[in-house]
């Protein structure tokens, strides 16, 4: 996971919900059929892809995929 375009990638391919760029600063309660277990499964994902933890606190603070991203990106 390089950058935000490859961590979109890995939520459409893994979690099956199609976001794109423009999708990045939009609100979460705004994406289509996400919800609070598909950041489970994220988190999850990215933890085993990159090796590192993922503070879960910063992620529950994250309002957007691209502050998600942040969070996870460090």
């Amino acid at each position: 996971m390089n950058d935000l375009d490859d961590f979109l990638s890995l939520i459409r391919d893994e979690l099956g919900i199609e976001v794109g760029s423009e999708d990045s600063e939009r609100s979460l309660d705004e994406i289509p059929g996400w919800d609070s277990v598909h950041l489970l499964w994220l988190l999850s994902i990215v933890e085993q892809r990159t090796g590192r933890s993922v503070s879960l606190p910063d992620v529950l603070e994250a309002s957007t995929l691209g502050s998600i991203y942040s969070a996870v990106a460090g």
